[in-house]
């Protein structure tokens, strides 16, 4: 069991989406408002269908806070999900008067035949409501409260995109605050300017052609202080549960740490991370972050880098070829209305999920019932790495 626990609950047209998060610690500052920022990150992009014309996502705070604090016991949140209004003939949790018709056309890439086979369900709108992406607005708003303890520990991250299809981003050597300034103010979440016009280029080009458009995004974390995570079991490896985050986001097919598979296509000479002392702050820096800010499961005090690769939304408006999974002849896929490009948004998410297991990780490492408490204890980690190895 971890230290800070969540789950979510709701489908994509249903009344709302439901989050809890466990084992925060009591005393953070929180108000709806630190929520409803990272909200709207995730619904901005180009390339984002209708249904985030309809929705304005909010957060509402209904147990766990109070007078603007947390209490140390589980904070519930909920987001209205207004196009609801348009589908409760559909959607209710009451039977319906008469049975709505069933989805029997599974989309190719999507969860709806799987998990129709896996839960016997003949509608397979019992599969896709819940796989839906729409659920990620859920986990960003426990992510958001994620970032806000670690802000409280000195830890930032961001989420950017690299790449939109084949468009990508100029690697760019920027300051921490430049790089998060920059994504927040691209309408794609990307730090190069000239690389966005060409993504709105191709995500043009994509829309007209009825198809869909992937791309890669990265999550950088810095501040983490050495020593998250641990080396002597699987399952507490934090390039591990950092990869499982990500891999667990709508969409995402691939992860890499640091140089990721770039380090298989190097000698060692050129992949491992020099280690130097610094006297002034008595830290052991490196002068290059290969690894990612991570060695051996372990955070080493440089930072994280995750980046995450995005398969092209699945609902295609020239739809790809299916099956009638009730009569069993040819047709072409059910078309739900969809994103031609999602990248951006997942940006948001990936940075949401990396907060969540570094606040994990943080108070895994830290302990303390209160804000106060994981202070003191965090101030001692630091002062005694400093006298290391005394």
């Amino acid at each position: 069991m971890g230290h800070l626990r969540w789950f979510t609950a709701g489908e994509s047209h249903g009344p709302e989406l439901v989050a809890m998060l466990e084992g925060c610690p009591a005393g953070l500052p929180l108000l709806a408002e630190h929520i409803d920022v990272d909200l709207a990150r995730r619904q901005k992009g180009y390339g984002r269908g209708g249904r985030m014309k309809i929705e304005t996502d909010r957060a509402a705070l209904v147990a766990g806070v109070r007078g603007g604090e947390t209490l140390g016991s589980p904070i519930a949140l909920v987001i209205q999900n207004r196009d609801f209004a348009s589908w409760e003939g559909r959607m209710g949790p009451a039977p319906f008067a008469s049975p709505p018709e069933p989805v029997v056309r599974p989309r190719p890439g999507h969860a709806d035949l799987a998990g129709g086979l896996k839960y016997g369900r003949r509608d397979l709108r019992d599969i896709l409501e819940r796989a839906s992406a729409r659920e990620t607005a859920a986990r960003v708003a426990v992510g958001a409260v994620a970032k806000r303890l670690l802000a409280e520990a000195g830890i930032r991250v961001v989420g950017h995109v690299r790449a939109i299809g084949d468009v990508a981003a100029a690697e760019l050597d920027l300051p921490f605050d430049e790089l998060d300034a920059r994504a927040r103010a691209s309408d794609l979440s990307c730090v190069d300017a000239d690389a966005e016009a060409r993504m709105r280029e191709a995500i043009h080009a994509a829309s007209h052609a009825g198809d869909t458009l992937g791309g890669v995004v990265e999550v950088i974390a810095v501040g983490a202080p050495p020593g998250l995570g641990s080396h002597v079991h699987w399952d507490r490896k934090l390039d591990g549960r950092l990869a499982g985050a990500l891999m667990s986001i709508q969409a995402i097919k691939g992860v890499e740490l640091g140089l990721g598979f770039e380090a298989a296509r190097r000698r060692g000479s050129a992949v491992h991370d020099p280690i130097s002392w610094s006297s002034s702050d008595r830290t052991f820096p490196r002068a290059s972050n290969g690894a990612g800010g991570l060695e051996g499961g372990i955070t080493n005090g440089m930072p994280i880098v995750c980046r995450a690769a995005m398969k092209p939304i699945a609902t295609l408006r020239r739809a790809l070829g299916s099956v009638d999974v009730t009569t069993k002849a040819p047709f072409d896929a059910a078309f739900e209305r969809s994103d031609i490009c999602a990248v951006a948004a997942a940006a948001v998410v990936a940075e949401a999920m990396v907060a969540l297991v570094l606040a994990d990780a943080l108070l895994e490492k830290t302990g303390g019932d209160s804000l106060a408490e994981v202070r003191r204890n965090l101030a001692a980690l630091r002062e005694a790495q400093a006298e290391f190895p005394r």
